[in-house]
Parts: C-alpha cells; structure tokens; sequence
C-alpha cells in the first residue's frame, strides 16, 4: 500500500490568501483591533500556532479560551472570504486525485496546519474534500511534526520502515516545514513548487522528489498506482531530484 500524505495550501489550492484574510478578520471582529499588525508567518505553520502569536504579537494573552475564540471566528468568516479571494486548484490536482482514488492500495490523506474544520471548508470549496479519507489536522498539536505523528496515527498507519525496505508512506508538499514533517515519520517528501517557495529554496532543503508541480510529478503518481514492489529501476525515468540533474526552475505560488 502507498500512503500519500497532501498539504493543503499551496500544494492543493492557492486561496488568494482567504485564510489569512479571515484569521485577520477575526482577530479584529473578537478583540476590536483596528488594525492587525504584519510579522507572524504563515507558510507551513499550523493555525493554533499562527493564532497564538498573533494574539501574543497584539498583546493579547494566548490562552486556550481566546484561541478558541478567535478560531470559530476565523471559520464562521472563511466561506465569504474563499467566495471573495477566488483562489484556484494547483496544476493537476484533480486529474491526480482521481486517478490515486481510483487505485486499490492507495491510501489518500491529509497532513495540514489547518484545523480540520478549516481544511474541510477550503477543500468543499474546491470540491476536493471528499477524496482524503482522513489524516492530521491543525486543531491539537502546534508542531507540524506531531501533526504528522497523528495524521498516521488517525489513518492506522505504522511510522517509518525498516532499513533497506521500501518506504511506501509519501508526504507532498509546498514548505520546507512539509519536507521536516516527512522525515519526522520516516516518510518519503516529494515537494512541490506551488506555493510560495521556488524549485532552488526548496532543493536547498533535500526533499526526495522535486517537481515544480503535480502536473510535472504523474510519473511519481504512475508509481503509486503499481504493485507496492515496483522495481527500482522504473524510477530511473523520472524527474528525481539530483544534484546533476536539469536547471530547476522558478514557479512562485499565489
């Protein structure tokens, strides 16, 4: 079986920055700030941890009850602001979940900042939501890396693999945060450059596979629908990440 494991904002979507519209939007509705203050990223991270330091960043204390507050806000907002932003699919992505749905012994999942409510609403929007049949979610951990300790643990999958054996269990991903979160699982990162990261800062971070997007990656995805123990040398074909390998090329996301 392979387990591929997507993030959701810039390796799925680009929601033309609704999510962040709304976090905004709700910290200034729930606390009556006038203006919201820059400097609390946002690529990769997971929501409590954006929410606790903007709260922090405002002076507000981050405890449990305000970032609760704040995140039902944020949720309540996020369908007019995904209405309002537009936003598109990144190259391929339906064609691809399709194609791994469709597959007997692919196994599709989530591993996302967002809270699960939050993914669920991007996703809908999209029309992608009902292709993942579960993973990990923003909602209790503020580490990525637990996020994908429970994103296994939620689908009933065993972490890592013994070495020497294959390793069947791939996260995709727009951050070098993704590419963390798949050797914090023993999993194999296949980055994409939909987001806000270029093809170079990405190399920088090693990921196993780079494609500059899931149109570019379908011979990865030919993989992931053959037998589990595809031979070593069909992967000699493709766009592998190699130090030798061709220019890598700039695709900035939305």
């Amino acid at each position: 079986m392979h387990v591929v494991l997507f993030d959701i904002d810039g390796t799925l979507v680009r929601t033309g920055g609704a999510g962040k519209a709304a976090m905004e939007e709700a910290l200034r509705s729930v606390f009556g700030l006038r203006e919201v203050k820059d400097g609390v990223p946002y690529a990769g991270r997971t929501d409590r941890a954006i929410a606790r330091d903007l709260l922090a960043l405002h002076g507000i204390y981050p405890q449990e009850e305000n970032i609760r507050r704040l995140q039902e806000a944020y949720l309540h907002l996020l369908p007019e602001m995904l209405r309002q932003r537009g936003g598109t699919v990144c190259p391929a992505v339906p064609e691809v979940l399709q194609q791994l749905s469709a597959t007997p012994g692919v196994l599709l999942g989530l591993l996302t900042g967002n809270i699960r409510q939050g993914a669920q609403r991007k996703l809908q929007h999209f029309g992608l939501w009902d292709y993942f049949a579960g993973g990990g979610f923003g909602d209790d951990h503020e580490d990525r890396d637990d996020v994908a300790r429970a994103a296994l643990q939620n689908l009933g999958v065993t972490a890592g693999a013994p070495p020497g054996s294959p390793r069947n269990i791939w996260v995709v991903g727009d951050t070098p945060l993704d590419i963390r979160s798949a050797r914090a699982i023993g999993a194999q990162a296949v980055a994409v450059a939909t987001g806000w990261h270029s093809l170079e800062a990405l190399s920088d971070h090693n990921p196993d596979w780079l494609f500059p997007d899931l149109h570019h990656a379908r011979p990865l995805v030919t993989i992931w629908c053959q037998e589990s123990n595809a031979r070593e040398s069909d992967r000699d074909n493709f766009h592998h990440l190699r130090r030798d390998g061709p220019c890598l090329e700039h695709h900035p996301g939305n």
